[in-house]
């Protein structure tokens, strides 16, 4: 079956202090215009690609994303999956996980061919 896919850099949405700490403020800004673009694709997943993002998140800064994320994140495709490093695999399990609570269809993956299998197989896990 044919997908649209975006996929998404940590670069395009994630900023840093000049000290390299996250700027929570204007990437969550980043993010909600990053949404708000992505509307006129129309139906197609997300891959949010982390793996090359240097600054680590608390997981009070990954909750709060994922809420950002939830608040406007019906435009951002059917299905989102996080793609990340085996070393913060949790971490986007966590924040797939606060997504998921708020009625997102996202999932943690450290494989790109993982993530479009899992697009692929709309049925079985939609």
């Amino acid at each position: 079956m044919v997908t649209k896919i975006q996929v998404i850099h940590a670069h395009d949405f994630l900023r840093a202090t000049p000290e390299g700490r996250l700027d929570f403020e204007a990437s969550r800004t980043l993010l909600v215009d990053l949404v708000a673009a992505s509307a006129a694709l129309g139906d197609h997943d997300v891959v949010l690609d982390t793996r090359d993002m240097q600054s680590a998140m608390s997981a009070g800064e990954l909750w709060y994303l994922a809420l950002e994320l939830a608040r406007h994140g019906g435009a951002l495709g059917r299905k989102k999956a996080v793609l990340c490093p085996r070393a913060r695999f949790e971490n986007a399990e966590f924040f797939a996980l606060c997504a998921q609570n708020r009625g997102l269809n996202v999932r943690a993956f450290t494989s790109y061919e993982e993530a479009v299998e899992w697009f692929a197989a709309k049925d079985a896990d939609a």
